[in-house]
């Protein structure tokens, strides 16, 4: 199964990142968005175990509101990521604004409020019409098979579209941010990882809705993982390189942003 290795891989680059969390490059654009997005793409692997097994009361009312909220924060992360870069580099600006929100309150808040969004959503569908076991006939008629009815189809798509205009705001932004003079700008990782996130989520629509029965259930389980394995992948993946193979490059690269952008690290969050 994928989700040990996964998750393996996803802890080592977490306690990468932690042992050399007083490197430059770890604190680069928001060290506690790091964190949190490794958290929550590990919380991702390991809800994909709650759509294997035999269909409960529990695990089919908490699988999708777990996978939607999960990937929410990890999005939200993301976004949070990107705008901590665009906040530090129009606040050298004179007379700007955006001075008051440099440092970790507004990708906080952000990250809050986006998820709350997602929370609700969440809630709604649960007081209208949770998901549940049930028996299904459609499928194969000479057969009862037991699976997970969503209750409702368009919450469902709902959460979903949710998580979809994140990823498409988060990747607008990156993708504008991807240019500015900044030493340590993860603009361009974070542009290729939701590219691929929005690539899998779009092909997982229609793929979704031609599949029937426990071929659902495998559909989704392989768009949380590849989503997840290329945020991991593309986020992080080129930092540990550095990190590990090249420190001596990060300390130059500090050194000569700190002669010729100096006002730009001065908005490095820590």
């Amino acid at each position: 199964m994928q989700v040990v290795p996964m998750i393996s891989i996803n802890s080592i680059v977490l306690g990468i990142f932690v042992r050399n969390r007083h490197s430059q490059i770890v604190k680069a654009n928001n060290q506690e968005l790091s964190y949190s997005l490794l958290l929550t793409l590990i919380l991702s692997f390991l809800c994909t175990l709650l759509f294997i097994g035999k269909p409960m009361k529990v695990t089919c009312m908490f699988r999708q509101v777990t996978f939607a909220v999960i990937f929410t924060i990890s999005i939200s992360s993301v976004l949070g990521k990107t705008v901590t870069v665009l906040i530090a580099f129009h606040a050298i600006t004179p007379g700007s604004m955006l001075k008051i929100w440099v440092g970790k309150r507004a990708p906080r808040c952000l990250v809050l409020l986006l998820s709350l969004g997602e929370v609700i959503i969440c809630i709604m569908w649960f007081l209208h019409c949770p998901p549940f076991p049930d028996y299904d006939t459609r499928s194969q008629p000479s057969v009862m098979t037991l699976q997970c009815n969503e209750g409702s189809a368009v919450a469902f798509y709902i959460a979903v579209g949710y998580i979809g205009m994140l990823a498409s705001v988060s990747f607008i932004t990156a993708y504008l941010a991807r240019g500015l003079p900044d030493i340590f700008n993860e603009a361009s990782h974070i542009t290729f990882s939701m590219l691929v996130f929005c690539c899998v989520w779009i092909a997982f629509i229609p793929t979704y809705l031609s599949s029937k029965g426990k071929y659902m259930v495998a559909v989704e389980i392989f768009a949380i993982l590849s989503s997840s394995s290329g945020l991991l992948g593309f986020i992080f993946i080129p930092k540990c390189y550095i990190i590990l193979f090249k420190p001596k490059n990060t300390v130059k690269e500090k050194a000569t942003s700190k002669k010729n952008k100096p006002k730009l690290l001065n908005y490095k969050t820590h």
